[in-house]
């Protein structure tokens, strides 16, 4: 039986978040994102209409928050090599664990990996050109994404942009994702919590109308295949 998609699950929670996660599970789940995130998250499009335009015409510092275990940070990174540009990248997650297995198996040189919050860089007076998060929005209450977005837009340099992709939640995303990962649920997933915690994660994921009632005046929320969902702010050339 397909599970209730009328409303956002709120009280749901990947079991990934837990504090007691099984931390096997954990780095397993680390190791495949990549795989899965190729397919999901939109990043390759995302680079090059956000990141390869801007960081064609000046050095770019980029702020990824809620990295994980990095697998979207280090593939930025790697394009931004490939393509002869030049970036600061700066990665920042709450959870120690995430953050000690992305720097573990970083190879690209050219990220910080910090266990650190955005309010934390606000306090210390950052400021990036592009922001980026993945899959962030739907684990957050309304007081943590009111935090985020507002922490989001103080820390945007003059003309910069801040990008947070996510799910769209809808019955077609549930079936296409159960239905594309069943077959590599005892092998390639196994032992995860890609699988179970996908699930959840659509559930809990917001649709575009709700998205765009829920974020403040000037974030413009945008639509993209496979049933993505970008919230976009662009800065003026006073933050505005």
């Amino acid at each position: 039986m397909i599970a209730d998609l009328s409303s956002r699950a709120v009280h749901a929670r990947e079991r990934m978040d837990a504090a007691d996660a099984d931390l096997s599970m954990l780095e397993r789940t680390y190791a495949r994102f990549g795989l899965v995130n190729a397919v999901v998250s939109g990043a390759r499009a995302l680079y090059r209409r956000e990141v390869r335009p801007r960081a064609q015409s000046r050095s770019l510092r980029i702020l990824d928050i809620g990295s994980g275990g990095g697998d979207l940070t280090r593939a930025l990174a790697g394009r931004l090599r490939r393509d002869g540009l030049d970036a600061q990248i700066t990665a920042v997650d709450t959870d120690p664990r995430a953050v000690r297995w992305a720097r573990q198996h970083d190879d690209t040189g050219r990220v910080i990996w910090r266990c650190a919050s955005s309010s934390e860089l606000v306090h210390e007076g950052d400021e990036f050109d592009v922001i980026l998060s993945n899959h962030v929005l739907h684990h957050l209450t309304a007081a943590d994404l009111a935090g985020l977005l507002g922490d989001s837009q103080m820390l945007t340099a003059p003309h910069g942009v801040v990008i947070h992709s996510d799910i769209a939640r809808s019955r077609a995303a549930y079936l296409l994702f159960a239905a594309a990962t069943a077959p590599f649920a005892w092998n390639l997933l196994a032992g995860s919590f890609i699988r179970p915690d996908g699930l959840t994660s659509i559930r809990r994921s917001y649709t575009a109308a709700e998205l765009a009632e829920t974020a403040p005046a000037g974030w413009r929320v945008e639509e993209r295949m496979p049933a993505r969902l970008l919230l976009r702010w662009e800065a003026g050339d006073g933050r505005s």
